[in-house]
């Protein structure tokens, strides 16, 4: 229940998750669910305590990119950067690796370091031409590092490269590319809005030309 409404009702998915943490707190399945429930309505210190608890429990790394990313919520990048050269990363499998890699720059981004984290983002999974589950969002956070540094034509192509390998629409790389291009999307609700009133101006004019004639 609670894995099925993260992404459509995070804070339901929270609620059920303390429930299911009353019942069965002793469950490392329970207690990782309760963390991407916290995880994912920014408590990030109560999911960094389930996420820890989950590997207590199982001895397993794979948690360990979404707990790193827990203590740049908590702002406490250093803590992530750390965390990045400890050897539980090198456990990871090739999406975990890529995970730490993206959490990596963004703490470097946190802490100011624009130039470093465009170089932690660079890597043979960045360079190859393999479409993978990890490649659009690797691709988008190099092209949105590039636009940050102002290098706005190699954001351009690798926003358009990110754009090619989200099938599942993951990230905005369609928008991004189209602000970069200076397309202004209009809302078909606003639209229709705009065409319902100049109906209604040219039903104004209209009707006004009529009451000229007829007091002519």
């Amino acid at each position: 229940m609670v894995a099925n409404l993260i992404d459509e009702d995070p804070e339901q998915a929270y609620a059920y998750s303390k429930v299911a943490l009353r019942l069965a707190s002793r469950v490392a399945a329970v207690r990782e669910a309760a963390g991407f429930a916290a995880y994912a309505t920014q408590k990030y210190s109560e999911a960094l305590a389930e996420f820890r608890a989950a590997r207590r429990m199982t001895g397993s790394v794979e948690l360990w990119p979404v707990m790193a990313d827990c203590e740049r919520g908590l702002g406490r990048p250093e803590r992530a950067m750390a965390m990045a050269g400890e050897p539980e990363v090198q456990k990871l499998d090739k999406a975990g690796q890529v995970e730490m890699r993206l959490v990596a720059a963004g703490a470097r981004r946190d802490m100011g370091q624009l130039d470093a984290a465009i170089v932690t983002l660079q890597s043979p999974e960045l360079a190859s031409n393999s479409v993978q589950p990890w490649t659009a969002r690797l691709r988008y956070a190099y092209a949105d590092a590039l636009l940050a540094a102002g290098r706005e034509d190699e954001a351009r192509e690798w926003f358009a490269k990110a754009l090619e390998a989200d099938k599942d629409g993951a990230t905005d790389a369609s928008d991004r590319l189209a602000e970069l291009d200076g397309v202004e999307f209009v809302d078909a609700i606003d639209e229709a809005a705009i065409d319902e009133a100049h109906q209604g101006d040219e039903g104004d004019e209209a009707e006004a030309a009529d009451e000229a004639d007829k007091g002519e």
